[in-house]
């Protein structure tokens, strides 16, 4: 079975820094893209970033330029560098994989959870000001 398994979540005072994890088991290989989605409470999920197999790279408006998102796949595993963190950053953060290595490339517009075919427990982030 495909896991995927976010950590790094945690408390950081606002222009602070965080990396998440995203362990991916269970693909036979590494045909896969993976996406970040956040939800803040009371709000609707939110796409933040994505990388295709190849490692093409998608940002929101909301994060571009403060958040950079690459692999390990010799660890199988997926980063989310947060930086210059903002208490509207605040929220649990999910990574979801879909089983298709063209998922993220040349994305435009709006990421939404369209062809996302698994997802992970979220880690908490929380930014205080």
């Amino acid at each position: 079975d495909v896991q995927l398994q976010a950590s790094g979540g945690g408390l950081v005072q606002a222009g602070g820094s965080l990396r998440l994890s995203c362990k991916v088991s269970g693909f036979t290989d590494a045909n896969y893209g993976i996406g970040w989605f956040r939800q803040a409470p009371g709000s609707e999920r939110e796409g933040v970033s994505c990388i295709s197999a190849a490692g093409s790279t998608y940002y929101s408006d909301s994060v571009k330029g403060r958040f950079t998102t690459f692999s390990d796949n010799a660890k199988n595993t997926v980063y989310l560098q947060m930086n210059r963190l903002k208490t509207e950053d605040t929220a649990v953060y999910y990574c979801a994989a879909a089983a298709r290595p063209t998922y993220c490339a040349g994305y435009v517009g709006t990421l939404t959870d369209r062809g996302i075919d698994y997802w992970g427990k979220g880690t908490l982030v929380t930014v205080s000001s």
